[in-house]
C-alpha cells in the first residue's frame, strides 16, 4: 500500500471519529482532503468510505443524525440531511 492510500484511510478514519463526536465541521474538511488526495494520485476511494460520504455537501454521514436509510425492492436508499439521495443495489 502506497503512501497516499494510507494517508485516504487514515483521513476516513478521522473523519468517522469526528463525525460521531458531532464535529461535522471537521468531518468535512478530512472528507474534502481525502477526496483530494485520491484525486491527485489517481487512486479509488474505498468503498466503506464512499458509502458513508454525502457527494453533494461532503458530509460524513451517521445513520440517524445528519442520514435516512431507507430499503426498496433491491436497493439502498441513504439520504443526506441537504436532500441528495445515493442509491446502492443489495
Amino acid at each position: 500500500m502506497n503512501v497516499a492510500a494510507e494517508r485516504i484511510e487514515r483521513l476516513a478514519d478521522l473523519a468517522r471519529a469526528a463525525a460521531r463526536e458531532g464535529d461535522d465541521d471537521l468531518a468535512r474538511r478530512y472528507v474534502r482532503r481525502a477526496r483530494r488526495v485520491a484525486e491527485r494520485n489517481r487512486l479509488p476511494l474505498p468503498t466503506r468510505f464512499k458509502r458513508f460520504t454525502c457527494d453533494a455537501c461532503d458530509a460524513y454521514l451517521v445513520v440517524g443524525r445528519n442520514a435516512r436509510v431507507r430499503t426498496k425492492s433491491g436497493h439502498v436508499v441513504v439520504t443526506c440531511d441537504c436532500g441528495h439521495q445515493a442509491r446502492y443495489p443489495y
